[in-house]
């Protein structure tokens, strides 16, 4: 099985140096299964490929010390183990890319910081649900995808494809990033595991995925297959990712006075304040978490509310804040929950009088952003769309954080006032709408509010 990945980051020999692998040599590394060869096809200034290439003896799989006799089985030693990408190769990939994957490199830091220009190849690539389960996988992640079916035998073409991918992956993304979504992911695409998956498994999960699997729309899907439908597992990874979900700033804020409301509350309150303000009839949030701005919609009298969400589980914590299954049929009828990602085309999303994205833009790739630009303000515009961030200046403010640090472990991203404003001001520029911005929280004289608003009209 192979795996090459190529950049034309200038120089694209640093690709060497971010691998802590040198493009003159060949590396060998032993494991149980078989034996992983890293080399460089192409080395030069402009461009440059690492490769690996895992051989798998299925043999002595079948034959290692200690494996029970079971009896003959010709599926031991006629199978896709050595040719087509699976576990093996995210193990392989786990240890000799190990301090990579980690995000460290001793001559290149800033480079293991930066995002690269990179395009992974993998010729054979099993996949269980096809091709658009393959994107589903990699295009919320911000990657380019062609995929190529493989025929189960061209000389019968009759016989039709294979389960089997060729696959291409473009991308501008860090390094570590990139390593981290194969290892998790190829296995996913496979849907099998050649190991025992026991409790470890969950954590090595939750810490290759620490910084994407819990904004991922199929994180669900990802969590199950990974974890080999390990139910109880999957779980409990799910209940962390979704109670993650709602822990925005749970560490960084602080309140003067216990009878103060928290600034989530103030935020709330700030953004009902605004959509009742006009009027707003209809109304979708965007982003609904377990469905606090939605609860205060609905008890601030707008006439119909509805929530989006890309976790199924966090959806149905906000069926329960709701108590949608004790509700009349009045009041059913003022409330809808839909699961959905906000990157890509929704009818579902039109027809609104306002949307609200209450701390959301931040957990998506500033990549991904003219996505959600086009979904939002070029297909659904809605006449008004609310959308609050954190102010990143005021960070300093919050007891015990450090220097760069984010408020949440999965924010992307946070803006300074002058960032907020440059990027609203120009989708309202060219999507028609005029925007003016509002503070929430108190507002300190050198850094300003904890949290900014933008209120989009057209």
């Amino acid at each position: 099985m192979l795996l090459t990945i190529s950049t034309t980051h200038e120089p694209a020999t640093d690709l060497g140096f971010l691998l802590q692998k040198h493009p003159d040599n060949v590396r060998t590394v032993s494991f149980p299964f078989g034996e992983a060869h890293v080399f460089f096809p192409e080395a030069s200034d402009t461009r440059c490929t690492a490769a690996l290439l895992v051989e798998v003896d299925p043999i002595g799989l079948v034959r290692r010390p200690g494996r029970g006799a079971d009896g003959f089985s010709l599926a031991g030693y006629v199978n896709d183990r050595p040719y087509a990408a699976s576990s093996f190769l995210s193990v392989a990939l786990g240890k000799v890319f190990r301090t990579a994957l980690n995000g460290r490199s001793e001559h290149r830091p800033e480079l293991a910081a930066t995002a690269l220009p990179f395009v992974v190849e993998l010729p054979t690539v099993p996949c269980r649900g096809g091709e658009a389960v393959l994107r589903e996988l990699f295009e919320p992640l911000g990657y380019a995808v062609e995929a190529h079916p493989i025929a189960l035998d061209e000389r019968f073409p009759e016989w039709g494809d294979s389960r089997y991918l060729s696959v291409r992956l473009t991308g501008q993304v860090r390094l570590a990033d990139l390593l981290a979504h194969l290892y998790v992911l190829l296995p996913v695409l496979d849907d099998e595991k050649h190991y025992w998956v026991g409790d470890d498994e969950a954590d090595k999960l939750l810490a290759k995925g620490e910084s994407w699997l819990g904004a991922h729309p199929a994180r669900d899907l990802i969590t199950r297959r990974y974890l080999k439908h390990r139910h109880s597992l999957a779980a409990i990874v799910l209940d962390q990712l979704a109670d993650e979900d709602t822990q925005v700033e749970a560490e960084a804020e602080t309140e003067a006075q216990a009878d103060k409301p928290s600034l989530n509350q103030q935020r709330i309150g700030a953004v009902v304040a605004v959509i009742t303000g006009a009027a707003a009839a209809k109304v979708i949030d965007l982003g609904c978490g377990e469905g606090r701005l939605v609860q205060a919609l609905l008890d601030a009298g707008v006439a119909q509310v509805t929530g989006v969400d890309v976790s199924p589980r966090v959806l149905a914590k906000a069926e329960a804040r709701l108590h949608m299954d004790r509700l009349s049929e009045r009041q059913a009828g003022r409330v809808t929950l839909l699961h959905g990602g906000l990157t890509y085309r929704d009818a579902r999303f039109a027809g609104f009088d306002a949307a609200a994205l209450v701390e959301v833009i931040e957990h998506l790739d500033e990549a991904r952003l003219g996505a959600l630009e086009q979904v939002v303000f070029a297909h659904a515009k809605p006449p008004m769309v609310v959308v609050t961030t954190p102010n990143v200046e005021h960070n300093v403010r919050f007891a015990g954080m450090a220097a760069g640090q984010f408020r949440h472990r999965d924010h992307r991203f946070e803006w300074s006032r002058t960032e907020f404003a440059a990027w609203a001001n120009k989708v309202a520029a060219e999507h028609g709408y005029s925007v003016r911005f509002e503070p929430i929280g108190p507002v300190d004289p050198e850094v300003g509010a904890p949290t900014q608003m933008a209120v989009f009209t057209r």
